[in-house]
């Protein structure tokens, strides 16, 4: 009796637990072959799962039962930025140091990096979980670049002003303007990365708002820090995505670095 609010429970191992109980009870239904109330079950686990693993059995019941999941769209990752890089990170210092798109968002413009001259490209990601993997953007050898820094810029277009949150799933060392505003930053690397992992209370403006991440790479050589990433998504306080009024399609291809030419494929999210 105490699954339903435990499903939105803030502690981790609670709403575990209570979508565990959850998806149990839909497989039960499943195996009696009561597909109604099987799917109405699997989607309410999946509504409030938050781990990959019960993320992932949730998807694939419902699939299995003949619904569409599109869970980019269902968690309201965001799929469409722009990226500029690679700046320095040499010694960690790219988190403090003010690089230009820190002031000041041009996209016609480029600037001195860390091995050359760098501009603004087009990024799309196509990954179920939203994840843009910088590593993509601007490959390196072995296992990535290290000691680098990036940007990525999009804009979300809001129905209505209101209350938000932004959370964001990073293992690299970071920073997140909204409207130019820093809202929050976190100098830390590598210890573990999940959905929703940072929760960041925003107030969307009605109409145009931009987000800036800024994404710091250290210096580690291990197969473990290789990653050069981040997920982000919006949503009300209780997990709920918030879209868009204008988000466009899942993308089922992403990008790499192409040009960016099109100020209003900037707008898509």
């Amino acid at each position: 009796k105490l699954i339903p609010s435990m499903l939105n429970d803030p502690s981790v191992e609670l709403r575990r637990d209570a979508v565990q109980r959850v998806i149990d009870e839909a497989a039960a239904l499943k195996e009696a072959d009561n597909k109604p109330e099987a799917t109405k079950t699997y989607q309410n686990a999946l509504n409030a799962a938050r781990d990959i693993d019960q993320i992932k059995t949730s998807t694939a019941a419902l699939r299995q039962l003949g619904e569409t999941v599109d869970l980019p769209r269902h968690f309201g990752f965001l799929m469409h930025w722009n990226v500029i890089g690679p700046f320095d990170n040499t010694k960690r210092k790219g988190f403090g140091a003010v690089y230009p798109p820190e002031n000041k968002i041009n996209f016609s413009a480029s600037y001195d990096g860390k091995s050359g001259k760098v501009k603004w490209s087009e990024f799309v990601t196509a990954d179920e979980y939203g994840m843009v993997n910088i590593n993509k953007a601007y490959p390196g050898p072995g296992d990535g670049l290290k000691e680098v820094t990036a940007f990525a810029h999009t804009e979300y277009h809001a129905a209505e002003a209101r209350d938000v949150e932004l959370r964001l799933g990073c293992k690299n060392a970071w920073k997140i303007w909204h409207n130019s505003k820093l809202v929050f930053k976190r100098d830390e690397y590598h210890r573990g990365a999940r959905i929703d992992q940072y929760q960041l209370k925003i107030r969307l403006a009605k109409g145009r708002n931009t987000l800036l991440v800024k994404l710091c790479q250290n210096e580690q050589k291990e197969s473990w820090t290789k990653e050069w990433q981040f997920q982000l998504r919006v949503c009300d306080a209780t997990g709920t995505a918030v879209l868009a009024h204008n988000r466009p399609p899942t993308p089922k291809t992403g990008t790499d670095n192409g040009n960016t030419s099109s100020l209003e494929r900037r707008k898509k999210n």
